[in-house]
């Protein structure tokens, strides 16, 4: 066992102290805003603000382009999505789940595809695609940023895109030295996976309350 720590924390061997402590306050509250989303807890957008703002440092710092876009359009879409769940339906019930119009899934194709356009612009200009990783940093990123639009929709197959993109981060940010980071996203797996069965079971039904 204590092989496997003394090789995680070599990962970190060189990274200024500060960075590390960041790192894992914002997986923190990066775990927090995913088991609030299941709950269906307006506290997603707190938590995940804070969390998001950390990362958006974080990975600038490494020179993660795409990641960082990603954690910055969360920001700007947990704003989106605070506003959103708490607008009302009637004097006493919220906005509640509901599942994806055909509308909204061509809105997710164009949103997925030209997020992957932009990725790439931006990986060229930086002249950053110069390893494997970048190739499927688009790729995550065009997914994420779909489930983050349609989390903030409070659509329910928000939680699919979630799955498919955690899946593909575990290892990924394994290999890029983010231990930390990389359990989060196992985590996260778990969580999306409950997540999308709890918000099954309240699907069409407007809540009265968001802290819960």
């Amino acid at each position: 066992m204590s092989h496997i720590f003394d090789w995680i924390f070599a990962q970190y061997e060189g990274v200024p102290i500060h960075l590390v402590v960041l790192e894992i306050i914002g997986v923190i509250f990066g775990f927090l805003s995913v088991w609030f989303s299941k709950k269906e807890n307006i506290l997603v957008f707190p938590t995940g603000i804070i969390s998001t703002a950390i990362f958006v440092y974080i990975l600038l710092i490494f020179g993660l382009l795409g990641d960082m876009l990603i954690n910055a359009y969360y920001f700007s879409m947990s704003i989106y999505g605070w506003y959103f769940w708490t607008r009302k339906v009637d004097q006493t019930h919220f906005i509640p789940i509901t599942r994806t119009t055909n509308k909204e899934k061509q809105w997710s194709a164009l949103l997925f595809v030209g997020t992957v356009i932009f990725v790439c612009l931006v990986y060229y200009l930086f002249d950053k695609f110069n390893n494997w990783t970048a190739y499927v940093d688009t790729f995550t990123t065009a997914i994420f940023f779909v489930g983050m639009w349609l989390m903030a929709k409070k659509k329910l197959e928000n939680w699919v895109y979630w799955i498919i993109g955690d899946i593909i981060s575990v290892p990924l940010y394994w290999y890029k030295g983010l231990i930390f980071t990389s359990l989060q996203y196992f985590l996260f797996t778990i969580i999306a996976v409950y997540g999308y069965l709890a918000w099954k079971k309240s699907l069409n039904k407007s809540p009265q309350m968001l802290l819960k």
